[in-house]
C-alpha cells in the first residue's frame, strides 16, 4: 500500500449501531453495506457475531453480498468468539477477523480480572487461532490511550509475532488529545512496527469532541487506517465521523498529503440513507452533511457567496453530493440575498420596491424564525406583484 494511502475502516454497522436508537435489522444492514461499498470504503465491520444470532446473520449476509471490500467481524480473545467470527465470515471474498482485549490497568482489574501476563497469553492464543481461519487479522488493544505505553507496546509486539497484520490503537473512551495521541502512535510505530509490514490503525471516540482531530493527528504520526462511522454515530458521544476525516484530507491536502478511495460525491447520499434507516436525523450544524453546512444567513456572508462561493465555502456542496448551497433568509440577511431570491422567484422589482420590501422583511424576520417564499411575495406592493406576475404569465 502507498505510504500516502489511508484505508477507511467503516464501523457504522457495528460500533455505530451501538448508538442508542440506531439499531438496524438484517435487510437494513445489507442495504447500508452495499451503499458503503459504493462509497468506496476499504473495510466494512459488519458486526459482532457472538453477540446475537441477528448479528451473526448480518455479518454472514454482508460477507456474502459485498465482494469488492474486506468484511470484518469483531470478536474477543476467546476461543468461542474467534470461531464464531470465522464461521460468520465463511463466505466472504476478503475476510478479516478483528480480535480485541483491553490493555489498561483499570480494565484488567475491574472488568477482565486478569493479570498483564494473562492478557498477553490471551492475545497470543486468539491471534494464532484466528490465523488458522484467515490471513487478514486485526488486533485491537482496547482502552489503549489509558494504558501504560510500555505494556501496550509489549502486547502489540506479541500480536504481530502471533500473526496480526493490523494493529488498532483505540481511544476507547475519547480521552486523549492530538499531541498525546501523536506520541502514542509514534511509540507504536518505532517500537513495534519498525520495518515490518504492519499497518497501524486508530479508532477514536468523541467524548471530548476530539475524535476527528485525534484521527488526523494519528495519520500524520504514521497510522494508515482510520476506523470511523457515517454521521459519526456510535457508543456514547459517537465515533470519528467518516465524512469529516475524508474531507479534511481532501480539502487540506496541502497540509495532509494523504488520499483515500472514497467517492466524496457519495458522502451526502450515504449520510441521508443512514438517517432514513435509523430514523436519527443529523444535527443541522453537523460539518459536511448537516442541513446548515452550506447554508448562509448573515448578509455579509450572503453577499460574498453570491459574488464567489469560495469567500465562505472551503469546498463545493456538489463535491460531497449536496445539490447546492442555500441562502437562508432571516433576520441577519441583507438586500443582496433578498434581491436574488425575488429574481429566482421570477419577480423583477425596482430598487425602490426592494427597499420597501426589505424594510418589511426585516420587521417580519424579527417575529418569525422561518421566512417562506409566500411571505416574500406578500411583502411586495400590489403594483410590483401585478407587474411581475404579468411578466411571468407572458413568459409561460
Amino acid at each position: 500500500m502507498s505510504q500516502t494511502r489511508v484505508s477507511i475502516f467503516d464501523t457504522t454497522l457495528r460500533d455505530g449501531e451501538q448508538s442508542p436508537g440506531c439499531s438496524m435489522n438484517l435487510t437494513e444492514k445489507v442495504r447500508m453495506a452495499n451503499k458503503l461499498q459504493d462509497l468506496g470504503v476499504d473495510i466494512i465491520e459488519a458486526g459482532f457475531p457472538i453477540a446475537s444470532e441477528g448479528d451473526f446473520d448480518a455479518v454472514r449476509a454482508v460477507a456474502a453480498q459485498c465482494r469488492e471490500v474486506k468484511v470484518a467481524a469483531l470478536c474477543r480473545t476467546s476461543e468461542q468468539d474467534v470461531a464464531r467470527a470465522a464461521e460468520a465470515l465463511k463466505y466472504a471474498a476478503h475476510p478479516r477477523i478483528h480480535t480485541f482485549v483491553a490493555t489498561s490497568d483499570i480494565h484488567l482489574e475491574h472488568k477482565l480480572k486478569k493479570s498483564r501476563a494473562e492478557v498477553i497469553e490471551m492475545t497470543r492464543a486468539a491471534i494464532a487461532q484466528a490465523r488458522s481461519y484467515a490471513e487478514d487479522i486485526e488486533f485491537s488493544a482496547e482502552d489503549a490511550t489509558r494504558s501504560d505505553v510500555d505494556y501496550l507496546c509489549e502486547v502489540l509486539d506479541v500480536a504481530v509475532d502471533a500473526g496480526a497484520s493490523v494493529l488498532n490503537v483505540p481511544d476507547t473512551v475519547g480521552y486523549t488529545t492530538p499531541v498525546e495521541f501523536t506520541h502514542v502512535v509514534q511509540q507504536v510505530r518505532e517500537r513495534v512496527v519498525r520495518d515490518r509490514d504492519v499497518i497501524i490503525s486508530v479508532h477514536c471516540h468523541n467524548d471530548l469532541g476530539l475524535a476527528v482531530a485525534n484521527s488526523l493527528a494519528a495519520i500524520e504520526a504514521g497510522a494508515r487506517q482510520v476506523e470511523c462511522t457515517i454521521n459519526g454515530i456510535g457508543e456514547r458521544a459517537g465515533n470519528a465521523s467518516l465524512e469529516e476525516i475524508v474531507m479534511a484530507l481532501h480539502v487540506r491536502a496541502d497540509r495532509l498529503p494523504f488520499e483515500t478511495g472514497i467517492k466524496t460525491h457519495e458522502l451526502y447520499p450515504t449520510s441521508q440513507l443512514l438517517s432514513s434507516i435509523v430514523g436519527f436525523d443529523v444535527q443541522p450544524n453537523k460539518a459536511i452533511v448537516g442541513r446548515n453546512a452550506f447554508a448562509h444567513e448573515a448578509g455579509i456572508h450572503q453577499h460574498g457567496v453570491i459574488n464567489n462561493p469560495l469567500c465562505y465555502e472551503i469546498m463545493t456542496p456538489e463535491s460531497v453530493g449536496v445539490p447546492a448551497n442555500s441562502l437562508v433568509l432571516g433576520k441577519h440577511s441583507g438586500r443582496h440575498a433578498l434581491s436574488l431570491r425575488y429574481t429566482e422567484l421570477g419577480y423583477e422589482i425596482t430598487a425602490a420596491e426592494l427597499d420597501d420590501a426589505y424594510r418589511s422583511f426585516t420587521n417580519l424576520a424579527d417575529r418569525k424564525k422561518r421566512i417562506y417564499d409566500q411571505d416574500l411575495i406578500s411583502l411586495l406592493s400590489t403594483a410590483a406583484r401585478a407587474r411581475s406576475e404579468k411578466m411571468i404569465g407572458a413568459a409561460a
